[in-house]
């Protein structure tokens, strides 16, 4: 299931992620996206549990509540629309790393039987200082 909605964002998320940024303000941008992230997405009725979690396998950007299930976000941030759609860029490689991580963060908390569990992608496309969200919910079905 997927939904979009468009909306004028403050300041934050403004920088592209171009590879030619320095990796400082990429971080900062990126950091910045993820916030904006996690307005939209508590704005939609989800709770944030956590952001940026980091294990050995990798990150994941944004663990949130929705009723009952634990839902792990992959934010995806495009600033010009000749790149492709944001939520296309989580490719299988991505899915894998994404699963395995969230493996850990269950077992470290204690959660691995407890409650269902999904992966949702968000993408957001800015242009002309507008933002376009695209949620997929439930993006990689893996039987959490």
């Amino acid at each position: 299931m997927s939904s979009s909605t468009t909306h004028k964002p403050s300041s934050a998320g403004s920088q592209s992620t171009n590879r030619a940024v320095p990796p400082a303000q990429r971080h900062q941008a990126g950091r910045a996206t993820e916030q904006l992230a996690a307005r939209f997405l508590t704005s939609q009725g989800l709770s944030l549990i956590e952001t940026n979690y980091h294990c050995r396998l990798g990150e994941i950007d944004l663990i949130m509540r929705d009723a009952d299930s634990l839902v792990f976000v992959e934010v995806r941030y495009r600033s010009r629309k000749d790149f492709i759609c944001p939520a296309a860029s989580v490719n299988y490689r991505k899915q894998q790393k994404l699963i395995r991580t969230a493996l850990v963060y269950l077992k470290h908390r204690g959660l691995s039987d407890k409650l269902p569990c999904r992966f949702d992608v968000l993408g957001i496309n800015r242009h002309n200082n507008t933002c376009h969200f695209d949620w997929i919910r439930d993006a990689i079905r893996q039987g959490f």
